[in-house]
């Protein structure tokens, strides 16, 4: 991040209102030298509402990551000009409400990418190979080989080939998979792309991947027509030997229908990184040992972090300093 230095201090004010944000050491450094005024959240206090409007309080910027931006934040903190956002997902973000109160939006899409197509691919061979279980096992006294099997030469569908979509379909190609990619925009260009290097791909329907593919990867956003993707009907058209893995947004699965796909052996195994509310609290899925749990962590590795904290730095000063020489 030592690039920042080359650039002139904006004299602005701003509010970090993000915990993991303000608690990081790098990224706090980092802002420091782009902003001469920052107000960091250093209570760890989960902003929202009417403190949410308090911590933001006079601040030109603001670094967000989950906390909403709605209408009635936006006429309460009139001196807002521009925020930055700290992680890819924008859902929280009211684009109607920015556009009325003159208010600009920095954001940078994909910057962590691959750490949410790493945590993916480890899911993926952890479900495969009953890692989870055998770690269990042996810590627990336990000796004995739960034969798993292999990812290489599987058939892999993926829902959703943005930035992690596209970069998961790249992993997978050292096993050899078969991969079947769905998207709401023409991906010919990149599967002509991937298999001109030798890899199989195909653009198909959501429900050739249901009835194909041996593992589902889920890569999309939580939108009106995304929420509870996977559910009953869905589920019915999944192979039994097949396994879903969800890294995006947790709704996007019914997790009830779920429970009750694995339940009655409808399915081979899923594994979510995120939750239709999070944390989940006594989870009826926690009682499979065929099911993978993780604390929204996809993006959250080393890298990511400072990718996406670098990011929301540097869109907000950007937006801050337009038109200055």
């Amino acid at each position: 991040m030592n690039k920042l230095k080359t650039k002139p201090i904006c004299d602005e004010p701003i509010a970090v209102c993000s915990r993991t944000f303000s608690k990081h050491k790098g990224l706090r450094s980092a802002t420091q030298e782009l902003f001469s005024q920052v107000k960091f959240n250093d209570d760890g206090l989960k902003l929202e509402g009417s403190k949410l409007v308090q911590f933001i309080g006079e601040s030109r910027g603001a670094v967000i990551a989950l906390e909403k931006v709605d209408s009635s934040l936006l006429e309460n903190c009139s001196q807002l000009k521009a925020i930055g956002k700290y992680g890819v997902g924008v859902n929280n973000i009211d684009f109607d409400a920015l556009k009325k109160f003159k208010v600009d939006f920095g954001w940078v899409q994909g910057v962590n990418k691959r750490s949410v197509s790493e945590l993916t691919l480890s899911l993926m061979l952890a479900l495969l190979r009953k890692t989870h279980l055998q770690d269990q096992m042996v810590k627990s006294g336990h000796w004995k080989n739960l034969h798993g099997g292999q990812l290489t030469g599987k058939t892999v569908g993926i829902i959703g080939c943005g930035h992690i979509g596209k970069d998961l379909v790249h992993l997978l190609k050292t096993f050899d998979c078969q991969t079947l990619v769905n998207d709401i925009v023409d991906l010919k260009a990149f599967c002509d792309e991937i298999w001109s290097q030798g890899q199989f791909i195909k653009q198909v329907s959501k429900e050739e991947i249901y009835q194909k593919a041996d593992l589902i990867s889920l890569h999309v956003p939580l939108t009106v027509e995304t929420q509870y993707l996977i559910s009953k009907n869905t589920l019915s058209q999944i192979r039994p030997e097949a396994m879903v893995i969800n890294t995006s947004r947790g709704s996007v699965i019914n997790e009830q229908d779920l429970y009750m796909a694995l339940k009655e052996s409808r399915l081979a195994g899923a594994a979510l990184d995120v939750f239709s509310i999070e944390p989940p609290v006594d989870s009826p899925l926690f009682e499979f040992d065929n099911f993978i749990a993780t604390p929204h962590i996809g993006g959250s590795s080393k890298e990511g972090v400072i990718a996406m904290g670098q990011a929301a730095i540097e869109s907000l000063y950007d937006e801050l300093m337009k038109g200055r020489t």
